[in-house]
């Protein structure tokens, strides 16, 4: 092989220092309002959930139900997004390998605040069945905040709707601080995933 055939099969790792790829600004947390404007906005974001689904095998068989007329999720206001940035609600279901979890992460970080995240199966919870694979996590609330658990193998749609129902309350009383809390214990995570994730290759935090 030439020296010419070694310098094109060189890997290009991307420029992280670069704004037009990357925002490198770290996550803030944004204060609440104690008044009845915030109410306002904690009705309106519980009533408005846009669905990002990251299916992980089994975890996203019972998904696909509640798109039908039977379950019909959008006369609860869930509407399901193809991509994070126009997502709130972020659903993982299924058990977490190490592989997807980078992914899951940023995933969750290019979405915009304020945010939420429903664990969806036994695997987000303690590993399910998975629980001692060398490759997959027990808890997914060490990398990134969950709001809402629904356990189960897998859960029926009625449970994820029940778990639904339990996000709208929360978020209407206040409660759905999983960005702020991300922002507030920021290196926490950061050092969470960094122990898992061995090729670190993109920024902390990236859009």
């Amino acid at each position: 092989m030439t020296e010419a055939d070694n310098e094109e099969n060189k890997i290009i790792k991307p420029d992280f220092s670069d704004p037009e790829l990357f925002c490198t600004a770290l996550p803030k947390e944004v204060p609440r309002m104690n008044n009845i404007i915030q109410k306002f906005y904690d009705w309106a974001q519980a009533n408005s959930l846009w669905l990002l689904a990251f299916g992980t095998g089994c975890g996203s068989i019972e998904m696909r139900p509640l798109y039908t007329a039977r379950y019909d999720i959008s006369r609860f206001g869930i509407a399901p997004r193809p991509t994070p940035r126009q997502s709130n609600l972020f659903i993982i279901s299924g058990y977490v390998s190490v592989k997807t979890l980078k992914r899951i992460i940023r995933s969750y970080e290019q979405m915009q605040n304020p945010k939420f995240v429903i664990g969806l199966g036994s695997c987000t919870i303690n590993g399910g069945m998975y629980w001692d694979s060398y490759n997959t996590i027990n808890r997914l609330d060490h990398y990134i905040p969950v709001d809402v658990y629904v356990a189960g193998c897998m859960p029926r749609p009625e449970a994820l709707i029940a778990g639904f129902d339990e996000l709208k309350k929360r978020i209407k009383e206040g409660r759905g601080e999983g960005a702020n809390e991300y922002a507030k214990n920021f290196a926490w995570y950061k050092a969470n995933q960094k122990k898992i994730i061995k090729d670190w290759d993109m920024p902390d935090y990236n859009w």
